[in-house]
């Protein structure tokens, strides 16, 4: 591997981590907050074998010589994270901890169901990544990928096919998130070097599988399609965040400031 290539996989490692770190992070603030239950008991294992992702990754990362897997994840700043814009958006308005948090299911339904395709694309190519060792790890995580994709895509269905306030909802929830739903298949400034790598296939091999997924969906819940996939507030992969991921990584990494020495 050249330094280019290096280049490449370093940066597609750090939208991986990224992403899946943030995307765990929101689902752990629900906890005993979700519907019932049971959703309690399935949602948190989902969120635990998500950052489970996210730690393989930055280990990963790790030994490509990027120093500490826990600094990693924990301690750099909201200006060196790849993490795409829709994931760091808060559940809703209040906080778990600190005042009465109204959160928005739909929202959080919508939001992870298509991060769960959008995952499912990638992870299926990355099994081909001539990196072997990122292809044995998409290998390794892909029954995980695929449980998750079929938990959100009942929540999905079942709520849209509920009819009246909980299909306005999420009709609602689809038209936010769509805004800014194609930061997910984003490769970043450095998309070409990526794929010229033999990492991952082209953003717009990812999007066609994608769109030719959602269609489908969109058709048989008589849902209308949104069109070209956007990034309305920019491309998280280029640096471009909200505060809501500052707000969100000093939450999450409270503890390991507090002691770095720590394991994560």
């Amino acid at each position: 591997m050249n330094e280019e290539e290096k280049k490449a996989l370093v940066e597609l490692l750090y939208q991986l981590a990224d992403d899946d770190l943030l995307v765990s992070y929101r689902g752990s603030e629900w906890l005993g907050l979700v519907p019932h239950i049971e959703e309690d008991v399935a949602y948190s294992s989902i969120t635990q074998n998500t950052m489970g992702h996210a730690a393989i990754f930055y280990q990963i990362l790790e030994e490509l010589g990027e120093g500490n897997a826990d600094h990693l994840a924990h301690a750099r700043p909201a200006t060196e994270r790849k993490n795409a814009i829709l994931l760091e958006d808060v559940n809703g308005p209040g906080h778990w901890l600190y005042n009465e948090p109204r959160y928005d299911w739909a929202f959080t339904v919508v939001r992870n169901y298509f991060y769960e395709i959008t995952k499912k694309i990638k992870i299926d190519s990355l099994t081909k990544s001539k990196y072997e060792p990122l292809a044995q790890v998409a290998v390794k995580i892909n029954t995980e990928t695929l449980y998750h994709l079929m938990h959100w895509r009942t929540w999905f269905y079942q709520l849209i096919n509920a009819e009246g306030e909980a299909r306005n909802r999420m009709e609602q929830a689809i038209e936010k998130v769509w805004k800014d739903l194609g930061g997910l298949l984003s490769l970043g400034p450095n998309r070409e070097g990526i794929v010229a790598a033999g990492l991952i296939e082209s953003e717009d091999v990812l999007k066609e599988r994608f769109n030719s997924e959602i269609k489908e969906v969109f058709n048989t819940l008589n849902l209308d399609f949104h069109g070209e996939l956007k990034m309305e507030r920019g491309d998280g992969r280029a640096g471009v965040h909200t505060d809501d991921l500052a707000e969100a990584l000093a939450s999450l990494s409270e503890v390991y400031n507090l002691n770095p020495t720590v394991p994560w």
